[in-house]
């Protein structure tokens, strides 16, 4: 079992992305395939008129020419054989001249129905000899034809039968009634075989156009589930490690530009260091244990997927008390309904608080920043983190440089939208940067 979803695994890697898989007759053992008519393999068969098309015979192609080839050929000899002892020998003579073209047209019968067709029907009709070829025109017509050339055949050949009779005086009146009788018959056969053919051929071929669709659609559908989850990877990493990077950072900083710093100073950075490290290393591993999970692996019923432990309401002191540690002034100020959070909000929310100290952090360290939480269940939740610089505070230190990604807010952005929410930013005109959201209140999504 582990061999054969390690064979997976590696087909699914070797193939193209975006590439689908086609039921076509190519797919099936060469036995199988010499079974199946030639057309049914070719990508462009499922037209109504496949008149033009080439391909390549299969096993079960040569015999039905063979067949009717062979059954063709019989009933002509048959005709000839009546026909030498009642007519004259210059109709006998044009009797044979036309039945070897018209035999032997039908070798390319596939090709080009609606010449054969004429060629068969039209020696038909002044010659018993190739009234089987025109029985297996007729029925091929019918198969590779567009419609108004198979009515136009059709009643070509109705008359056809209807003359050949008067062309032989030498047969009883009975013998040509019969073969008027016969050769009708033949034709209304030979045409409803080869319409129903027809019809059972369209049917396969639509069935294996809908598979190939639907194949199709489940793959955008795949690719679309793919590049949504690496989007929710992608957004969760940085909201998880960009907050705790860039603590790292400020303290680097610090430590790196005040080397004659108080050791008390020195020590208390280094511990922050420590401690951001660690708890970056902690959640990186979790994110890193989504990522690990393997999807071939049997869901269990009514468990959710593996996702690393989110952040609540609850968190976000903690999270602004890091910031303080970190030598940024915070104001936190929280009005809130005594009324239970969904997690849902509670999650954005903390989100959206990391997202602005992060930026902080590493864009506007020296100014202060205020935080204010608001709302209930009638109005929704607002959320805001506005950064302002203190007039008369002159700077400790340069910055550390960050370089962003640039994609944060906008998946600060993506997230809130789910929720039904909109996120505004922007510079504010005494300088700083104001970060709201505004969220609807709702129940807990699942």
């Amino acid at each position: 079992m582990a061999s054969s979803r390690a064979e997976r695994l590696r087909s699914r890697r070797a193939a193209p992305a975006g590439a689908t898989t086609t039921p076509a007759h190519g797919d099936l053992p060469r036995w199988q395939r010499s079974l199946l008519p030639a057309m049914l393999g070719a990508d462009h068969a499922g037209r109504g008129d496949r008149e033009g098309v080439d391909l390549k015979r299969s096993l079960r192609d040569w015999i039905v020419d063979i067949v009717l080839f062979v059954g063709a050929l019989g009933i002509g000899v048959g005709g000839l054989w009546t026909d030498h002892r009642t007519t004259s020998t210059p109709l006998f003579v044009l009797d044979a001249v036309l039945t070897v073209p018209a035999v032997g047209a039908l070798w390319v019968r596939r090709r080009h129905p609606w010449a054969v067709g004429l060629i068969a029907i039209g020696a038909a009709a002044v010659s018993d000899g190739a009234s089987g070829a025109a029985l297996a025109a007729m029925f091929s017509a019918a198969i590779y034809c567009r419609q108004r050339r198979v009515v136009t055949l059709f009643g070509f050949s109705l008359v056809s039968a209807a003359i050949t009779p008067a062309l032989y005086p030498g047969h009883h009146s009975s013998y040509a009634a019969q073969n008027l009788v016969l050769g009708l018959l033949g034709t209304i056969i030979a045409t409803v075989f080869g319409a129903f053919v027809r019809v059972r051929r369209d049917l396969v071929l639509s069935l294996r156009e809908r598979a190939r669709v639907l194949q199709e659609e489940q793959a955008l559908r795949v690719s679309e589930a793919r590049r949504s989850e690496r989007t929710r990877i992608a957004r969760e990493m940085h909201d998880v490690l960009a907050h705790r990077i860039s603590l790292l950072a400020v303290h680097a900083g610090a430590l790196e530009f005040n080397p004659d710093a108080p050791p008390e100073e020195i020590a208390r950075a280094a511990a922050v260091i420590r401690e951001s490290a660690r708890a970056a290393q902690e959640e990186l591993r979790e994110v890193i244990g989504v990522l690990r999970t393997d999807p071939d692996e049997p869901a269990v019923v009514d468990s959710d997927p593996l996702e690393p432990p989110q952040p609540t309401l609850e968190d976000l002191a903690p999270l602004v008390e890091e910031s303080r540690a970190a030598g940024i002034e915070v104001r936190l100020a929280t009005a809130l309904d005594p009324v239970v959070l969904p997690p849902t909000i509670g999650r954005t929310v903390y989100r959206v608080v990391q997202e602005g100290l992060t930026n902080v952090h590493k864009h506007a360290p020296e100014q202060v920043v205020t935080i204010a939480v608001v709302g209930g269940h009638h109005g929704g939740v607002r959320v805001s983190v506005t950064n302002q610089p203190v007039v008369g505070r002159a700077e400790e230190g340069p910055n550390p440089e960050h370089v962003g990604s640039g994609t944060g807010l906008i998946g600060l952005a993506e997230r809130v939208a789910l929720l039904g929410g909109t996120l505004e930013y922007g510079s504010q005109p005494g300088g700083g940067f104001r970060l709201c959201a505004t969220l609807p209140w709702q129940s807990e999504i699942a």
